[in-house]
């Protein structure tokens, strides 16, 4: 079965380029993304990849770590990292996990029908949907998740922007509208009537009954 938002997100530990890593220990008290791809030295993975190197500084300002999944092992995803430097201008500073017996794309159901495929031989083609993105809270339960086609390159910003969404209405009486970026109003859930939304989040502008905006509480 797939995995569903608030279902907790499978632990494991797995070989990576940072040493071996215990999925949940290596969480801690931070958000972490999870992200996968099919195969090392591949154009739209190596585009991909570069895109987080670039990116690193700004999950960590999140408090977010990023991990990597890959279906080739640790020395290729060592060698492969020069190629994505190339590409990104900058180092990839985030570890790659060896998942080259599929075990964390089948526990985290990140595969086509016809997974049972020999290691031997395997091509990106069998791996093709092994282009899946988890946004995992502290709490270990997964908020969010996006997946991708192998001819599709993700689009990384609007990960981040999710990732923003994700952390400003955890927990509390939030929601973000459509195409929101940090900063723009936010909505306030029906949970809180006008009174309590107005205590809490000031003066609501209120479109309709049942959807009422208050200013982003930074």
């Amino acid at each position: 079965m797939s995995l569903r938002i608030n279902d907790t997100a499978p632990d494991f530990s797995a070989n990576s380029t940072e040493g071996n890593i215990a999925f949940h220990d290596w969480i801690g008290d931070s958000y972490a993304i999870l992200f996968s791809h099919p195969r090392d030295f591949t154009p739209v993975c190596t585009t991909e990849f570069g895109a987080v190197a670039q990116l690193v500084p700004e999950f960590e300002k999140r408090n977010t770590k990023v991990l990597g999944v890959s279906v080739d092992s640790v020395t290729d995803h060592a060698k492969w990292k020069s190629d994505i430097e190339k590409v990104a201008g900058v180092p990839a500073n985030f570890a790659i996990i060896d998942d080259s017996d599929l075990t964390v794309a089948k526990t985290y159901d990140m595969l086509p029908a016809d997974y049972y495929l020999p290691t031997e031989g395997r091509t990106p083609a069998h791996s093709a949907t092994v282009r899946t993105v988890f946004i995992i809270g502290p709490d270990k339960k997964v908020r969010l998740t996006m997946t991708y086609p192998m001819s599709v390159g993700r689009n990384f910003a609007e990960i981040l922007r999710a990732l923003d969404a994700v952390r400003k209405t955890d927990g509390v009486p939030l929601a973000t509208p459509a195409n929101w970026i940090p900063g723009q109003d936010v909505i306030v859930a029906l949970a809180l009537d006008d009174a309590a939304a107005e205590a809490k989040y000031g003066q609501l502008d209120k479109k309709l009954p049942y959807l009422r905006f208050a200013k982003d509480p930074a």
